[in-house]
């Protein structure tokens, strides 16, 4: 700080400054604050490091330098959210949990039964214990979830979305809303000529005309960015030179803010003059056919461009007589206004459209000015229900509808004249209403907010910042890959919570049916056995990685309640399955004199090795039969699974049918049966897995609707915001001031500890945070004194 710089068209400013001189200079800060036109800088102007000189030179003095600079601040908020557990681990922990809890019981029951109860041996008991350990633990979860997001990352790159974040994956599949950045992401930031909005004012000059003669008043070879948008304009850079000849050219100066040529047109080998540049200079200039009715027309012209957030550029044309180029004109003659603006990328609006489809509510969030950001919206389909940056800080106004910053944050299509720190915030804020929120940008004033969202991408051409901070990096241009990414992450989670139903079934089915037939016959089935189910289930249902299925239409949750309800239900119907063909099979003799096989001694005794065989075979088939049902959403034959599970599921039944016919281990308590029992276990197991759809559209008519109904009234009650919906609760005028209590609540309950006993989600602790922020408004508004206090403060 305190040393003098310098940088001239092109260079990079070293530090945050202050000019001390300053000739014809035009600074772009699009990459720090979202502004996607170049700013004109003058003496006293402040200047942020790692913004671009466009054009003109200058000297400063260097106010701050590294992390206290604007792009320090911005970078240190990158990465400061203190969730150190993911999404999905947290899922996983739960699911976990469960299952423990379940074997936990059952195990403990085993105990105090077996040894207390029919005084086993220490080593028979533990051979019926590690079976419901064994069967029980879904070992293979993290494995077999790990290789889904592998396979679901491998399939996103193909469509030029590179995942830095693996559990990215999941989360993007949950997304409710979609912060956007604007400059460089919806937009090109590339400041563009809108051919559509082209006013003319003489007949003489259509709006081609315009452009054309515009395109002959600018550089072809500098870095002007107005003067690079017009020749783009034109569609190929050699026609603002074809057909005329050169003579004097004026570029843009600060003082006069236009530039002008002046030529021969080689058809004719007359001397014209055409100039461009800032509406209000270019009017003083016209003399000729300037009528009052033309100038209000223009004025008019120029305000509602304005009004939309377009800048304008005004032309005008005049003659020359004679072969002096320095020679006065006949004067000139206004004939055109153009409007630049930064279009959208082309696919952005489809990308937006389909977004919504797919229930994720898009929100723009920009650090330009707010017409721009209301026109863009419009142009887009966003809508233009948008407020300025202050609002985040003073709340809304007295008379506006919202009640409170959330509902106005939820019902707002977006936000312009943020800086890093607001669009931070916002998420922040989405995410303590419960919501999983996307952010996509591309400079390194979105990199903390890319860092804070549950997803964060970064598009093509992104700042190296950015590209850090995000999750997701898009490698080509667009936003479309956007929708490829949350449509192939919905494939992903419904691949997952088919897994996550299935493994709390078998838990369940294992461990009771085990646990069931221990009590009531003294089963020992051996824990080898279990061991071989485990493995060709977890085999097979490893290919549910690559397995068919289709992404939902509305963001995806994991509702715990209703995977554990839909375990519960189908594990209990294939331990009923299991217990009632053990029970016919050692209290009666209808499969022997039925279909003429035996089964060792006569009446079968408990722990029979060839018994031990056909409940092998029976939960063996059964169990990885559950995977049809649970991965479809209608009857199992609806849904075709990928060739990849069938052969896995075939290949496996058939090695469990050729162990049974086989298997002769005397080590593992078990030996082979005939062809004919092989048989009977197929058909006992194929009449038992047909009424498994019913049960779960049973479960979807009554269990799983009035847990959803529960749900939603639970969210209700509560005031919960959702995409759809805003809060409810009354709000205060000065409740803004205390709106921001999450971070002390947070330190707060860590110094106190409480016995380090108590634990507060993050989102209770928002909406506490709010509710105390009401009171406190409610408080102000009713004693005017405090409000005064404080305004003096």
């Amino acid at each position: 700080p305190g040393d003098i710089i310098c940088f001239r068209i092109g260079d990079i400013v070293p530090a945050d400054c202050r000019l001390t001189e300053a000739v014809n200079v035009s600074i772009d800060e699009s990459a720090l604050t979202g502004e996607s036109h170049p700013k004109s800088k003058k003496s006293a102007d402040f200047c942020f490091s790692g913004s671009i000189c466009r054009q003109g030179e200058a000297e400063a003095v260097v106010v701050s330098t590294g992390g206290n600079t604007f792009f320090g601040r911005t970078t240190s908020l990158v990465g400061s959210s203190d969730e150190s557990t993911g999404h999905l681990q947290m899922i996983l922990a739960r699911i976990g949990s469960f299952c423990l809890v379940v074997i936990g019981i059952f195990v403990l029951a085993e105990i105090l039964v077996l040894y207390a109860g029919f005084r086993y041996s220490y080593r028979r008991g533990l051979d019926n214990i590690l079976v419901l350990l064994i069967g029980g633990i879904p070992i293979a979860m993290p494995t077999v979830l790990s290789v889904t997001l592998a396979v679901g990352a491998q399939q996103l790159a193909k469509h030029k979305a590179i995942v830095t974040r693996i559990t990215a994956i999941e989360e993007l599949a949950g997304v409710t809303i979609l912060c956007s950045d604007k400059t460089g992401t919806l937009t090109t930031n590339k400041i563009t000529i809108d051919r559509e909005t082209i006013v003319t004012y003489t007949p003489r000059f259509s709006a081609d005309d315009v452009i054309l003669l515009a395109g002959y008043a600018s550089r072809t070879e500098n870095q002007d960015a107005v003067d690079a948008s017009v020749v783009r304009a034109l569609g190929d850079a050699s026609l603002a030179r074809m057909g005329i000849t050169l003579l004097d050219f004026k570029p843009f100066d600060s003082n006069v803010k236009r530039t002008e040529i002046t030529y021969r047109e080689e058809a004719t080998g007359r001397l014209k003059r055409v100039t461009k540049g800032m509406t209000a200079r270019i009017l003083e200039l016209c003399s000729r056919n300037l009528t009052d009715e033309l100038t209000d027309r223009f004025e008019a012209d120029v305000q509602e461009f304005a009004r939309r957030g377009l800048r304008s550029l005004a032309v005008a044309y005049e003659e020359v007589d004679g072969d002096d180029f320095e020679a006065e004109g006949n004067g000139f003659e206004l004939i055109g206004l153009l409007s630049m603006f930064d279009p959208p990328r082309e696919d952005t609006k489809q990308t937006i459209d389909d977004a919504l489809a797919l229930g994720v509510k898009v929100k723009m969030v920009t650090g330009d000015q707010l017409a721009i950001a209301k026109e863009t919206g419009r142009r887009l389909g966003l809508g233009d229900h948008m407020y300025p940056a202050n609002v985040l800080r003073d709340g809304p106004a007295p008379d506006s509808p919202h009640r409170d910053l959330d509902q106005l944050i939820m019902d707002a299509d977006g936000f312009a004249g943020v800086w890093p720190e607001h669009k931070y915030d916002i998420v922040k804020r989405l995410q303590g209403l419960g919501h999983l929120c996307a952010m996509t940008g591309d400079g390194a004033n979105d990199a903390p907010a890319l860092s804070c969202a549950n997803v964060g991408i970064a598009v093509e051409g992104s700042t190296d910042a950015a590209r850090g901070a995000a999750d997701i990096v898009l490698t080509e241009p667009g936003l479309s890959t956007i929708v490829h990414a949350i449509r192939g992450s919905r494939v992903i989670f419904q691949r997952m919570r088919n897994y996550a139903i299935y493994a709390c079934a078998v838990t369940i089915r294992i461990v009771v049916s085990f646990a069931i037939l221990a009590f009531l016959y003294k089963l020992d089935f051996p824990p080898f056995m279990i061991l071989i189910i485990a493995l060709l289930n977890d085999g097979t249902i490893m290919t549910l990685s690559v397995d068919r299925v289709l992404p939902s239409n509305t963001p995806d949750s994991w509702d715990l309640a209703e995977i554990f309800s839909y375990a519960v239900a189908y594990g209990l119907y294939l331990t009923l399955s299991t217990v009632s063909f053990v029970v016919i099979i050692r209290e009666t003799t209808f499969f022997q004199d039925t279909f003429g096989v035996a089964l060792g001694a006569s009446p079968v005794q408990s722990n029979d090795f060839q018994l031990h065989m056909v409940i092998y075979l029976q939960v063996a088939i059964i169990s990885q039969a559950l995977i049809f049902v649970t991965r479809s959403h209608s009857f199992f034959y609806k849904e075709r699974p990928s060739t990849a599970l069938l052969a896995a599921f075939c290949v496996a039944q058939l090695i469990s049918s050729i162990i049974a016919v086989y298997g002769d281990w005397g080590f593992t308590k078990i030996h082979g049966v005939s062809g004919g029992w092989v048989g009977i276990v197929w058909v006992w197991d194929i009449v038992w897995f047909i009424p498994l759809d019913w049960i779960k559209f049973a479960m979807k008519a009554t269990v799983i609707k009035a847990l959803r109904e529960r749900r939603l009234a639970h969210q209700a009650e509560a005031g919960t915001v959702t995409a759809e919906g805003s809060l409810t609760r009354p709000a205060s005028l000065h409740e803004s001031l205390y709106a921001n209590r999450v971070s002390f609540l947070k330190r707060a309950a860590r110094k106190v500890g409480f016995g380090q006993k108590v634990s507060v989600r993050a989102e209770e602790l928002q909406r506490f945070g709010s509710i105390q922020a009401h009171r406190v408004g409610e408080t102000l508004a009713r004693n005017s004194s405090h409000v005064e206090i404080q305004g003096q403060v």
